[in-house]
């Protein structure tokens, strides 16, 4: 940092209560106020450097002590001082920190060459040229202090040449860079690198206050010199620096108008940021906007911001990683840790603008690509929330739900996440079991998934009868018209028994009796409705045959509802120990007395 020093004498002002002095012994004849501080000064001195001193005193007469206000002195008492002792010959030191101040302070007291040659206004203009606008973290101290005094710095012009410095600076090529500056990313080392980074730039621009930074990227992009990435990564510094960090425990509040007042402030460096954004797709990294979101739901950014920052992140949502979409929550007793409804919002947003693509452009293999790698991500995501022990299951469903059929290939994934939630969530009712892998299609499950499904205790029965019928029927073929449902014996030994496997083995029995007559009828009359009969069976919906679906929901009334139930779970039965002729003469009475029921 360069430095000017004026004057030779030594100080010798003093303090007395609210009262500056200068050691002499001449009498003083002018009092100076500014704001509380009263000056006792001379005249001598100060009149013949200061322009303003010599209209207001000879306005006041003749008489012995001058009093005159100056209130409205920009950079108040401290700048006077630095020009009063300036005039009296004591030493002062200008700097890129004060010179703002006290450059504004010689313009109103009228410190010019008019008034007397060499005079204070000169001097800091030859250093503010030589030395402050040629420096490079000059230019941005000298910058930053303009936000002191805003209308003043715009009015004497500080301002616009300060930013004119640093637009010129930042669009030298990195090789002929010379100048000292910050850089501290992790895994840089100015000893090791001899090149200088395009961004080089960014971090000490993040020093300046939010309209000052506009400003400058204002400036920075008219000049259309520099990538979209580049200013890109500028907002992603002055962000980090300045934007609260969701990703991390917060901080206890202090005083309600101290948090209010920060979290203002906070709204509008986000606000103007968002704004900022480049238009070009890939300006910012889709990890960057979903965090710019999850601030925005904390700070209660605009719906305007919000609106923008969830349509941006869904252009670029099939770039995002799981860790781009892990934003926790407030810390609230009971509540789930991860802010799933900020991924469920970006996501839905995709699925308005897929579904407003026509079906020919939907077939696009480039769209297809990119839509199930959103499907990858979504899955992976749901197998780290589904960890989460308070994650309510209406929060997987509602996300898991939101992807098309089109966006996954296979339900391998989705699957695992399923499990692993009913894994963490023992105590989960049925009806939420239900509901859960109610969004599973057992079509779409590898052998080695189905295979683990079939013997998984945690899955409800439904789930596995419906793995169970569509393992046989990938076992049939695709010639095979016979309508078995009953499992493989390999199968039914591997999964181990429950009590709703029991009766819902009494229905399947059934099913397998009348599926069996049915088959031996197609095969006697080849010519007649056995075609159409099976058509009834089918699910266009990938479900099972309604004939099977209708017994099953039977099979789990009778669950609920039946004593023998119970016992059968206290003795703690093997399927084994069952004999099977009298479970289908069970079941064919309990069929018969609902038929009869019927016919009343």
């Amino acid at each position: 940092m360069k430095f000017m020093k004026l004057g030779t004498r030594p100080d010798t002002f003093f303090t007395e209560e609210a009262t500056r002095t200068v050691i002499s012994d001449i009498p003083s004849d002018i009092v100076i106020q500014i704001n509380d501080i009263n000056y006792l000064l001379h005249k001598f001195p100060l009149l013949p450097k200061c322009g303003l001193l010599q209209r207001l005193c000879s306005d006041s007469g003749d008489s012995d002590i001058v009093t005159i206000e100056l209130h409205d002195l920009p950079g108040g008492e401290e700048a006077f001082e630095l020009c009063a002792k300036f005039c009296y010959g004591i030493m002062i030191n200008v700097s890129a920190h004060n010179f703002v101040a006290l450059f504004c302070a010689a313009k109103f007291l009228r410190m010019t060459e008019s008034v007397e040659k060499g005079n204070l206004v000169l001097k800091l203009e030859a250093f503010f040229m030589s030395c402050i606008l040629e420096g490079w973290k000059d230019s941005i101290i000298t910058l930053q202090n303009t936000s002191k005094l805003p209308e003043w710095s715009e009015t004497y012009g500080i301002t616009r040449k300060c930013v004119d410095s640093i637009v010129e600076k930042i669009l030298t090529p990195p090789a002929k860079v010379a100048w000292s500056y910050t850089y501290t990313r992790p895994g840089y080392s100015k000893k090791h690198h001899h090149s200088v980074p395009k961004d080089w730039w960014t971090e000490d621009i993040s020093d300046l206050d939010i309209d000052l930074f506009r400003c400058l990227i204002t400036a920075i992009r008219s000049t259309y010199m520099l990538s979209p990435q580049l200013i890109g990564e500028a907002l992603h510094v002055y962000a980090s620096r300045w934007l609260p960090d969701t990703t991390k425990n917060r901080p206890p509040e202090s005083s309600v108008s101290r948090t209010e007042e920060l979290m203002e402030k906070s709204r509008r460096v986000l606000e103007t940021i968002v704004n900022m954004i480049p238009g070009d797709r890939g300006s910012v990294s889709v990890g960057f906007m979903l965090r710019l979101l999850s601030i925005a739901n904390y700070l209660g950014a605009s719906p305007m911001t919000k609106t923008e920052l969830i349509r941006r992140s869904s252009l670029q949502f099939e770039e995002a990683t799981v860790n781009d979409l892990l934003f926790p929550l407030p810390s609230t007793s009971g509540g789930h840790s991860y802010d799933i409804d900020l991924v469920v919002s970006v996501l839905e947003s995709l699925v308005v603008l897929w579904r407003r693509i026509s079906p020919t452009a939907s077939e696009n293999s480039q769209f297809l690509v990119s839509i199930r790698k959103v499907g990858k991500l979504i899955d992976s995501y749901l197998l780290v929330v589904a960890k989460d022990a308070n994650m309510p299951v209406s929060k997987i469903v509602s996300l898991a739900e939101a992807l098309p059929d089109i966006a996954r290939l296979d339900h391998d994934d989705l699957y695992k996440a399923i499990n692993s939630y009913l894994k963490e969530h023992p105590d989960l009712s049925k009806a939420d079991k239900k509901r859960l892998c109610r969004i599973l299609d057992c079509q779409k499950l590898s052998p080695e998934v189905r295979a683990h499904a079939v013997k998984n205790e945690r899955l409800p029965l439904r789930t596995v009868v419906q793995v169970l019928f569509f393992e046989q029927e990938k076992e049939k073929g695709s010639k095979e018209t016979g309508n078995r449902l009953l499992p493989p014996p390999e199968l039914i030994r591997n999964h181990t028994p429950t009590i709703g496997d029991y009766q819902g083995k009494l229905k399947l029995g059934l099913d397998e009796k009348s599926s069996r007559g049915e088959s031996t009828r197609r095969t006697i009359n080849p010519a007649g409705n056995s075609e159409k009969d099976q058509n009834k069976m089918k699910r266009s919906d990938g479900k099972l045959p309604l004939e099977l679906e209708k017994k099953l929901i039977i099979a789990e009334i009778e669950e609920t509802e039946s004593e023998k139930g119970k016992e059968i779970r206290g003795e703690g039965m093997s399927r084994s120990k069952l004999d099977p002729k009298k479970i289908i003469t069970k079941g064919s009475r309990s069929e018969n007395s609902r038929d009869k029921g019927r016919d009343r």
